[in-house]
C-alpha cells in the first residue's frame, strides 16, 4: 500500500480494500494480545514519581505550632489555618476570609453541600430543596462521572448541555434554568475533565449573571485542574466569585479545590471558596459534625510549600513528568488514525485527561477490545448521566499513572482498537 492508502480516510475504501484492512487490524490485534499486557488507563491518578516529589511532607511538621500560637494538635479551627487559607486564597483569587481549609477531599466537601442543601436550603433558598416537587441540575457533557453518581444517589434529575472548549453551552444552559426545578450545575472550568477545556471569561460571566435563575441557583465549580498545567502557557481561571459579586448573584457560585494531585492523593487539603454568606453557611452545618480538620496536615502543607509561588513552582515539576506522557497520547494516536476520520481527540494543555471520540457505536467495542487485550479504559459513556452516552463514541484516557514507555505501549494498542472496531462496524461485521 502507498502512504496515501494507509492514510485514506476508511470511509473511501472499497470493499475489498476495508476488507484487507480488516484483516490486518486482526493480525495486528492478535499480535496485541499475545504481549499478554496489564496496563490502566482508568482514573487520573497521580504516578509514584509525582507523590515521591512530596515525600518531604513525611518529615513535616517542625514543630506544632502556627504563626498564630495555635498549637494545631488540638481541637478548633473549623475554617481551617488561616496561613493556609491566605496562600490558597491567592491562588483562586478570591479573600481569605472566603476560604475553608477542610480535610483531604474536595469531593466530600461538594456532598456536604449538596447534602445541607437538600436538608436546610441555602443563604437564599426558600426552602429545603428536598421539599421542591423535583430537583434537576445541568450537567456538562462529557464530564465528571462522580459528580453524575453524588447527584443520581439522591436522585436529582440530570440534563446534559454540551461542553464546548470555552465552557458549558450558554444557549442551552439559559434555556434550561427557566425551570425552577433547575438548582444547579457541575462546572470543571479549567482543564475541564475529560474534555480539557477552560470555560471563559465571557461564558462565566452569563452563568453568572442569569436572571431567569432559581434564586438559589448554585453553580459548583470544581476547580480539581487550576495549577495543572501541561505547557508554560498556563490558562488562568475565570473569576467566578467576583463576577457573580459584581452581577447581583454573590451566592451563586460554590468554589472547590484541594491537593490531592499537588501532594498525596489521599492526604492533602481541600478547600472551599465562596461569598461570606455561603461559606458562614456551610461552617454554621459543618459545626455539627465536626470540630475542626486535620491541622497537623495543614501545617505541613504550609511548611512544603512556603508561599503560593511555592505552590506553581512545585506544579512545575508535575509538569515535567507528566507533559511527555500526554505527549505520546497524542503521538501515537496522531501515527495511527490520523486521515482515517474513524476518531477526534482533544490535546489538552493541562489537567489529567484526554478526551477520544470514536466512530459513532464502536466506543464500547474499542474499551471491550482493549480490555481483551490487557489495556484497562474508563468505561464507554462514563462521562455522560448514568453512564449512557447516547452516541456510544466517547472514552477518557488517563495517562498520568503508568510510567512513560507504558503509556506509549498502551496507546499504540488503544489505537489497534479504534481501527479494528472501525473496520468492523464500516464492514458490517459483528465483533
Amino acid at each position: 500500500m502507498t502512504e496515501q492508502t494507509t492514510l485514506a480516510p476508511l470511509s473511501s475504501l472499497s470493499p475489498a480494500e476495508l476488507e484487507d484492512f480488516l484483516e490486518t487490524q486482526r493480525t495486528a490485534y492478535a499480535e496485541l494480545r499475545g504481549h499478554g499486557l496489564k496496563l490502566d488507563l482508568t482514573r487520573g491518578k497521580p504516578s509514584a514519581e509525582q507523590l515521591d516529589l512530596c515525600n518531604e511532607l513525611l518529615e513535616l511538621p517542625e514543630g506544632f505550632t502556627d504563626a498564630h500560637g495555635t498549637d494545631t494538635r488540638n481541637y478548633g479551627g473549623l475554617s481551617g489555618l488561616p496561613e493556609l487559607r491566605t496562600m490558597f486564597a491567592d491562588l483562586l483569587w478570591v479573600e481569605p476570609e472566603q476560604v475553608v481549609a477542610g480535610g483531604n477531599s474536595s469531593l466530600t466537601m461538594m456532598h456536604d453541600c449538596l447534602v445541607q442543601l437538600l436538608l436546610h436550603g441555602g443563604p437564599d433558598s426558600p426552602r429545603p430543596w428536598s421539599q421542591e416537587e423535583s430537583v434537576k441540575f445541568i450537567c456538562p457533557v462529557p464530564g465528571y462521572d462522580r459528580h453524575f453518581t453524588m447527584l443520581a444517589s439522591y436522585g436529582i434529575e440530570m440534563l446534559s448541555v454540551p461542553m464546548n472548549d470555552d465552557g458549558p453551552d450558554v444557549q442551552a444552559v439559559l434555556e434550561l434554568v427557566k425551570d425552577p426545578a433547575v438548582k444547579g450545575i457541575w462546572i470543571v472550568p479549567t482543564y475541564a475533565n475529560p474534555s480539557g477545556g477552560t470555560c471563559s471569561q465571557e461564558v462565566a460571566s452569563a452563568l453568572a449573571s442569569m436572571e431567569t435563575a432559581a434564586p438559589d441557583f448554585r453553580i459548583f465549580w470544581d476547580n480539581a485542574y487550576a495549577f495543572h498545567h501541561l505547557t508554560e502557557d498556563e490558562a488562568k481561571s475565570a473569576d467566578i466569585i467576583t463576577l457573580a459579586s459584581g452581577s447581583g448573584h454573590p451566592n451563586r457560585p460554590l468554589m472547590f479545590a484541594s491537593t490531592s494531585k499537588i501532594t498525596f492523593a489521599g492526604a492533602g487539603v481541600a478547600f472551599l471558596a465562596a461569598a461570606r454568606a455561603n461559606v458562614d453557611w456551610y461552617l454554621g452545618h459543618q459545626q455539627y459534625a465536626s470540630i475542626g480538620p486535620d491541622k497537623v496536615n495543614q501545617l505541613r502543607h504550609i511548611q512544603f510549600f512556603g508561599s503560593a509561588d511555592g505552590v506553581r513552582e512545585h506544579m512545575a515539576r508535575h509538569r515535567d513528568i507528566l507533559a511527555p506522557k500526554f505527549a505520546a497520547v497524542d503521538a501515537a494516536l496522531e501515527s495511527a488514525l490520523a486521515g482515517r476520520e474513524v476518531a477526534n481527540w482533544s490535546k489538552p494543555s493541562g489537567g489529567y485527561f484526554v478526551n477520544l471520540d470514536v466512530l459513532d457505536g464502536t466506543a464500547s467495542r474499542v474499551v471491550e477490545l482493549a480490555k481483551a487485550a490487557g489495556i484497562s479504559l474508563t468505561p464507554a459513556g462514563a462521562s455522560f448521566p448514568k453512564g449512557l452516552d447516547p452516541r456510544d463514541r466517547n472514552i477518557r484516557l488517563a495517562p498520568s499513572f503508568p510510567v512513560l514507555a507504558e503509556v506509549e505501549t498502551a496507546m499504540a494498542g488503544v489505537a489497534t482498537c479504534v481501527l479494528l472496531a472501525a473496520a468492523e462496524k464500516l464492514s458490517g461485521v459483528q465483533g
